[in-house]
């Protein structure tokens, strides 16, 4: 059910919302009732589209508190927030905008005892997950050597994806590894229930239960959020997917923004059939294409496309711009490793010699083991540059003991922090009084905080029975801070366990986590001059929902290394990506899984369309991964370049070492006799057999088994190969 307002709910003239946009963009943003499609291509202005029609929303048609916009990371979430509020900030106040997970929190905090949870509960990060995963795997007596705890926790964070419970996935499991997996599920969800925690996909999971459940609770949402807009949804899962649909079961004004070209994070969940059965999902869904960029170059645009082009599963769009056309996309041929980095860091230099800024150049990589052989070639060089991984700033130890304190204090069921901080700093609590107290604690049936309070009670010696007096007092000293505001408690926090004077006594050696621990403090305070009505389970459940993409931040005068992953969302004048070779880019597991080679691909488009002015691409001829040198095969990727865009070196650099690429391809005059099972003969590899042919939108790629046991993949139209008949063999 929507509501029709009669007057605007704010003084923002719905004109001026419509200003500088395109038609596609202004049909989107006039849009009201019904579910939209909006298919936003690279770099085509989506977000403005999404701040333009909730702050439209909230002037023509609804109040500002039935809008609810959704995106998948905080940083995302607080710039849409950010330009809502310079449109209409007294909208933006009453309006929701936040993330899938921080959504979940809300909902269940609010609705906890529908969702047969504790009001208090906390949200276990990705460190503590594992630990758990241990924990689980011990108390099962298995080896940790068999049953990795992180293979098992990303075995039951898949399965939380999916939606599968442990009753679900153990009727489901079939192998003795399975079964394992589902007996250890079992045991973590009892761990999680006994700390009085959620992991983050259980803020997803039991948000999709509680809507489903719960008719009350879904019909008071549906009436609240009246407008619901998600975007990235070729990123949502199959919980966020039934977040989404129970949400807005009775009105259907679900508006989606999204590119199925630039779905690439399936291995955490993430379902494109989300997005590209949309219209399935709403026959009535109006569709919207944004396919003019405003990002890069008319030739790096071009060349992108034609490559995404190739996949089969996407929706067809066609990208242009308006902008300059540009250099050609550079493909530079290096015979080894070293040699592909010293010709990117003699490029970035001559290009920082010419008055580009480093803070202007990136270089992406699939796997973070790329990178080394660049950052040694730029550190000799004498160019700065910056990684963009890392210890993330609340997975550093000196961050995580302190917040361990606070999650205590507002959970005291907690073990994993409790543990963590019993003897932090050093009190005089070794392993062997820890064990007798939990030993202790499970023998009465309470919780290890329990047993911490009863530690008169236990077996111990005087010493220890002293130290775990003088925590327990702590401990009741601070639970008065619980209901306070961030800041003050953290302080307090820092103050009262000896931690802040650890710190300063180390702090001539390592001045690091003294800094940090300022900069923690900087962040409650900016948080409590934001939320002024929030409180410190507020401040700890943001904390904990801070993923690693809010924090790809400036590169402060340095070049940019980082993975392909991390760089989505992002835009560089000049953009470098290494390791164009077969199993780096792509780098597909199974020859046969055509879904896994799409989506490398889309993970190829993404990283080609953050280069605004300046496209290399490089491949080495060598390669020594693992500690073996090996000869590689340069990615079909690179035959999939349109050639009149793409300019093809040999390093070195000079007229006589340029080399030519593929020419216009073509397929086999016989190609209708080409099929699965076709003997095949390689210029330098021999005979094969095809396993796999699928016809892509520009190209054709197989995959070839050959007689050495070698799996390669080709697109036909420049591969040296030749059909065999049977009768030829002998």
């Amino acid at each position: 059910m929507s509501e029709t307002v009669t007057q605007p709910s704010t003084d923002v003239s719905a004109e001026a919302l419509l200003d500088n946009l395109t038609d596609p963009q202004r049909e989107a943003v006039t849009h009201a009732d019904g579910p939209l499609l909006l298919l936003a291509g690279a770099g085509s202005g989506k977000t403005r589209v999404i701040t333009r029609r909730a702050a439209y929303l909230a002037a023509t048609v609804t109040q500002p508190w039935h809008v609810l916009a959704i995106t998948f990371t905080t940083k995302a979430a607080s710039e849409m927030a950010e330009r809502i509020a310079q449109i209409d900030a007294d909208a933006r106040r009453d309006m929701m905008v936040c993330t899938f997970h921080s959504l979940c929190a809300r909902l269940l905090r609010i609705h906890h005892e529908a969702a047969d949870l504790p009001p208090n509960f906390t949200i276990v990060d990705q460190a503590d997950r594992r630990e758990i995963a241990k924990q689980a795997i011990e108390r099962a007596e298995l080896n940790t050597q068999n049953f990795r705890p992180a293979a098992v926790e990303g075995r039951i964070s898949r399965a939380k994806n999916a939606m599968q419970t442990p009753e679900d996935f153990e009727a489901d499991a079939i192998e003795f590894y399975d079964r394992t997996i589902a007996r250890l599920y079992r045991i973590y969800e009892d761990i999680l229930r006994e700390n009085a925690g959620l992991d983050f996909d259980d803020l997803l999971m039991r948000t999709a239960f509680l809507l489903r459940d719960s008719d009350d609770v879904r019909a008071k949402l549906n009436d609240r959020y009246r407008y619901v807009l998600i975007d990235e949804y070729q990123d949502t899962n199959a919980a966020q997917y039934r977040i989404a649909r129970l949400l807005t079961q009775s009105h259907d004004n679900l508006m989606v923004t999204g590119d199925p070209d630039q779905s690439i994070y399936s291995w955490r969940g993430a379902d494109i059939r989300n997005i590209l059965d949309f219209e399935d999902d709403y026959p009535s869904a109006k569709v919207i294409r944004l396919e003019q960029n405003y990002r890069s170059t008319k030739r790096i645009l071009s060349a992108a496309s034609e490559v995404i082009a190739s996949n089969i599963e996407r929706k067809e769009k066609r990208l242009w711009t308006e902008n300059a056309e540009g250099e050609r996309v550079c493909v530079i041929t290096c015979e080894s490793a070293n040699d592909e980095a010293k010709v990117i860091a003699a490029d970035i230099r001559t290009r920082i010699d010419a008055g580009k800024a480093p803070a202007d150049i990136a270089v992406f990589y699939r796997i973070n083991a790329l990178s080394r052989t660049v950052e040694e070639t730029l550190f000799r060089s004498g160019i700065g540059y910056r990684i963009a991984r890392g210890t993330a700033f609340y997975a550093r130890k000196e961050i995580k003991d302190i917040l361990a304190y606070l999650r205590v204090m507002v959970n005291p069921a907690d073990a994993v922090c409790l543990e963590r901080i019993i003897n932090t700093p050093t009190r005089g609590i070794g392993k062997t009084t820890i064990n007798k107290l939990k030993a202790f604690a499970e023998s009465s049936g309470c919780p290890l905080f329990d047993a911490v309070m009863r530690a008169a009670e236990c077996d111990l010696g005087k010493r220890a029975q002293s130290s775990l007096a003088t925590f327990a007092e702590l401990l009741r000293n601070l639970e008065s801070l619980v209901e306070g505001a961030a800041r003050e408690a953290l302080e307090k926090v820092l103050s009262l366990t000896g931690l802040l004077a650890q710190l300063k006594q180390r702090e001539e050696a390592e001045p690091e986590p003294l800094a940090n621990a300022q900069e923690l403090i900087n962040a409650a305070a900016d948080y409590d001059r934001g939320n002024p009505e929030g409180t410190l389970l507020d401040w700890l459940s943001f904390t904990s929902l801070l993923g690693d993409e809010d924090r790809v931040e400036g590169a402060d005068g340095a070049v940019t290394l980082m993975t392909l992953h991390a760089a989505k969302g992002l835009e560089f004048p000049v953009v470098y990506i290494v390791g164009l070779e077969e199993g780096l880019l792509p780098m597909v597991r199974r020859s046969e899984d055509y879904d896994e080679s799409e989506e490398e691909r889309r993970l190829f488009f993404v990283g080609m369309t953050r280069a605004k002015e300046r496209l290399t691409l490089t491949h080495a001829l060598w390669r020594s991964l693992h500690g073996v040198g090996t000869r590689t095969i340069r990615s079909p990727f690179l035959d999939e370049l349109p050639p009149s865009e793409v300019e093809w070196v040999r390093s070195g650099g000079s007229d006589a070492g340029r080399q030519r690429g593929p020419a216009t391809g073509r397929l086999p005059d016989d190609i209708e006799f080409w099929e699965v099972g076709t003997l095949v003969r390689h210029g330098s590899r021999g005979l094969g057999k095809i396993t796999n042919l699928r016809r892509g939108h520009a190209r054709t790629h197989v995959h070839v088994l050959f007689e050495d046991g070698s799996d390669q993949s080709y697109a036909l139209e420049f591969a040296d190969l030749e059909r065999v008949d049977y009768d030829d063999i002998g």
